[in-house]
């Protein structure tokens, strides 16, 4: 038995890849971790719009029934948001078991990567890549999405790492791991919710095109994943001193609670939001709907590429 006897495939999405027609995966954990029922579930359909109206066909991801799930929707997307916090967060790691039990699980950037590669499916759209947490030298918190964009051939269009992160130290893994990182628009590598960090991208593209052509030839020669990271909205984006002042607070929370693994970014992410009063969401949510254009954008030029070499 392989590992497609465990993929189960929406009508819509497995139409539009045997058609060749653009698709564009999404993560899960962002509707079980990342915001409450049902701000979640209206994030969810928004987002998917978003990919429909850019001319692509969405594919959520999640591990549901036993099943490695591509394409998620109606009674089961909402079914998903209900459960929250109360599913699992399925990286690599949690795979087979979430599989052997049944238990429902959000998928993270990870195990959403190894889903759509799985599926056919070549880029896809998240909010922000986890990544080296603060304090790594002692605790040595490193997610496991860095080596999954190593090894596994998907596009990856997100605002950069989480501000909570360790941003220099994940983008020296990242070149460890021979990943791309790809800015759209920018020269600078995004920090979530500030549209610049003081860090640069290793190289810059101004349009889909130009990043359809660098991915087809990352595929043609047997490479890895890309990260293209994409600037929040400038009308949605935090000055870099404001959104610190939050994260340090709601870092020293985490410590204090001892806090630690992964349940630490759901914490920070909740603790954000409320020292925010809400805020920090809305700009998740208006970069998440960003990141889902671009995505679509992308794919859509991917699936232009492969029609001309089949003409």
């Amino acid at each position: 038995m392989n590992a497609k006897a465990y993929l189960s495939v929406s009508n819509d999405v497995e139409a539009a890849l045997a058609a060749g027609r653009p698709v564009v995966a999404l993560e899960s954990t962002i509707i079980t971790h990342g915001m409450p029922y049902p701000q979640n579930l209206a994030m969810a359909r928004e987002v998917e719009e978003v990919v429909r109206a850019n001319g692509a066909v969405p594919a959520t991801i999640a591990v549901m029934d036993g099943r490695l799930r591509v394409g998620v929707s109606g009674e089961d997307l909402e079914r998903l948001a209900r459960q929250g916090h109360e599913a699992a967060k399925a990286s690599r790691r949690d795979v087979a078991a979430l599989l052997a039990t049944g238990v429902m699980a959000g998928t993270t950037v990870a195990t959403t990567m190894q889903i759509a590669a799985l599926a056919g499916i070549r880029i896809f759209a998240t909010g922000g890549i986890g990544g080296v947490h603060r304090g790594a030298e002692e605790s040595f918190d490193i997610s496991a999405d860095l080596e999954e964009l190593g090894r596994t051939p998907v596009a990856v269009v997100c605002a950069g790492a989480k501000s909570i992160l360790d941003i220099a130290k994940t983008l020296e893994v990242l070149e460890t791991n021979g990943v791309p990182v790809v800015g759209f628009g920018t020269d600078k590598f995004p920090a979530f919710w500030a549209r610049a960090s003081e860090y640069g991208v290793d190289h810059r593209f101004d349009d889909a095109e130009a990043v359809a052509r660098l991915l087809d030839i990352q595929a043609e020669l047997g490479m890895g994943g890309v990260l293209i990271a994409n600037p929040i909205p400038e009308a949605d984006a935090w000055e870099t001193d404001a959104i610190e002042a939050k994260i340090a607070e709601a870092l020293d929370d985490a410590r204090a609670r001892g806090i630690g693994g992964k349940a630490t970014t759901p914490f920070l992410l909740q603790r954000i939001f409320e020292l925010t009063e809400g805020k920090s969401l809305e700009s998740n949510i208006a970069l998440v709907k960003n990141n889902a254009r671009l995505a679509a954008e992308i794919a859509v030029a991917l699936s232009a590429l492969s029609a001309d070499r089949r003409a």
